[in-house]
């Protein structure tokens, strides 16, 4: 059964005020098209987790949609800290919960698989364990030894950007792989953006690169250049242009709310904003295509 909706249709359905929302993907794949229609939509209340928060997060929190947010690492990438998150946790008016990147992938996993939590070995940031009391030790029955241990995180909705899906949520990623595959089974809802739907054929020939499987997919969206101004593996490249343009325009409240108004409010959808980023950018971004060597699976 097709699972194929708009946006704007599957943020209304999945996600709703006071949910635990995770947008996954690690340094590309970051569904950024599906943050600016949660900030539209005026959402509250939501408790923000994932990995590294990327600039997306910065502009939700900006929008007034957070209560909360939970990550491992936070900053704006390779340029310093995410300014407005930062200044919210200094003033006391977002609450949070920072775990290591491994603690935070292993409250994921532990709430994929169905357990309470997940165990890790002890390492040297136990600054962390005095900071966050969701950290605890316990004992290896085996072993007698302490073990570190993390709670699952089950999110009521994962957001996921992947390559190329089919209709009924069977989905293709590559390039770096993060904790998508983790994010989805953990989660109660899970949205796909997709820069392309294919037909089932193109999913079942390359069976090994299904990360997503349709039986946990909620919705489909078919959302080109969702993950600007990150990248998709293969579609275009990373803006770094826009990472250092953020940095300098998140110094003040006012300027700020002026690009949101610009670039999320006045702006119906994914497409106009691409249209609006403009020609010159679509080129400097563009990529030539780099093939993978062909892999033969045999008949059966």
């Amino acid at each position: 059964m097709s699972k194929l909706c708009t946006l704007k249709e599957a943020i209304a359905r999945h996600v709703h005020d006071g949910d635990c929302v995770y947008a996954a993907g690690f340094t590309h794949l970051i569904p950024f098209a599906a943050g600016h229609e949660i900030i539209r939509q005026g959402r509250k209340d939501l408790t923000l987790a994932r990995a590294t928060p990327d600039l997306i997060y910065d502009q939700m929190v900006a929008a007034g949609c957070a209560k909360k947010v939970i990550y491992s690492y936070i900053g704006n990438p390779g340029v310093g800290s995410l300014r407005i998150i930062r200044t919210e946790l200094e003033a006391g008016r977002l609450e949070f919960e920072e775990y290591s990147h491994f603690g935070m992938i292993s409250r994921l996993q532990a709430g994929a698989a169905g357990l309470p939590f997940m165990p890790m070995n002890q390492t040297a940031a136990t600054a962390l364990e005095q900071a966050n009391p969701l950290y605890r030790r316990v004992t290896d029955p085996y072993s007698g030894r302490e073990v570190v241990v993390v709670p699952a995180l089950n999110p009521d909705v994962a957001i996921i950007h992947v390559q190329r899906c089919d209709e009924r949520g069977n989905a293709h990623i590559w390039g770096i792989i993060g904790e998508q595959k983790e994010a989805a089974f953990a989660a109660r809802r899970v949205i796909l953006t997709a820069e392309e739907i294919v037909p089932e054929e193109v999913i079942r020939s390359d069976p090994n690169r299904t990360l997503i499987p349709e039986f946990v997919v909620s919705a489909v969206c078919h959302v080109p250049y969702c993950a600007h101004p990150s990248y998709t593996q293969g579609y275009y490249d990373r803006d770094n242009d826009f990472y250092l343009e953020w940095d300098k325009l998140s110094e003040t409240p006012e300027s700020v709310q002026a690009w949101l108004q610009e670039w999320v409010y006045g702006i119906a959808d994914r497409e106009a904003y691409w249209e609006k980023v403009g020609a010159e950018t679509h080129r400097r971004l563009s990529v030539p295509p780099l093939y993978a060597a062909p892999v033969n699976y045999g008949e059966y």
